[in-house]
């Protein structure tokens, strides 16, 4: 965790929060916790380098998308943000990352890996300076427990598309909600974004 500095203002519609991702879960968890924000979606590599740990991997990225948002802001928002928000979630299993599916045969062989299992899931997230410092990065890890499933729930939550999306190829907060027996830890960490530990991230930096 990073605290470099408080800045001198609570966001508000004139010192606006930026949250640097495209995901709607981000952007709903947000509006549920109250934060009002604007979104800028950020183009950075998100490919695992070989070799690279769990941890360094979503800092690096987190720290990119921050980068990333602050280089594509336009003017009219930049003039009035008062801070930028960007997060990456993994899901982990036997120490490898579960990235999101890109056929139904890789989302099938994932929930294959999960069923009846626990994995973990981490998110990073990072809250940044307009004008240049990082402030604030933090990752948050909960435990998912599967319970076993069946062929044909596989077979039929893969044919949903749902996870087609999703790290991991699975949704709690939707369908997948039910292949889940317990978890330990945030569950909206689970869905992207971890509001409680942002909450008090926001709160810490003097911004909520």
């Amino acid at each position: 965790m990073l605290l470099v500095r408080r800045l001198p203002m609570l966001l508000s519609r004139e010192n606006v929060l930026v949250l640097g991702s495209a995901s709607p879960r981000r952007t709903e968890l947000l509006t549920l916790a109250g934060i009002a924000h604007e979104i800028v979606v950020p183009s950075v590599d998100e490919s695992v380098h070989p070799g690279e740990a769990t941890g360094a991997y979503l800092l690096r990225v987190v720290r990119s998308k921050v980068e990333a948002v602050r280089a594509a802001m336009p003017a009219a928002l930049a003039a009035r943000a008062g801070a930028l928000l960007c997060a990456d979630t993994s899901v982990i299993v036997d120490d490898e990352i579960l990235g999101k599916p890109e056929t139904a045969v890789e989302g099938r062989a994932m929930l294959l890996r999960l069923r009846g299992r626990t994995h973990e899931v981490r998110t990073a997230f990072a809250i940044g300076d307009p004008r240049g410092a990082l402030l604030h990065e933090q990752a948050v890890s909960t435990k998912v427990v599967f319970r076993d499933l069946t062929s044909r729930e596989m077979d039929d939550y893969v044919a949903l598309g749902e996870g087609n999306d999703k790290a991991g190829g699975y949704a709690m907060q939707g369908a997948a909600g039910a292949f889940v027996a317990r978890i330990e830890g945030s569950p909206t960490n689970v869905i992207g974004l971890p509001t409680c530990e942002v909450i008090v991230a926001l709160q810490r930096l003097g911004l909520r």
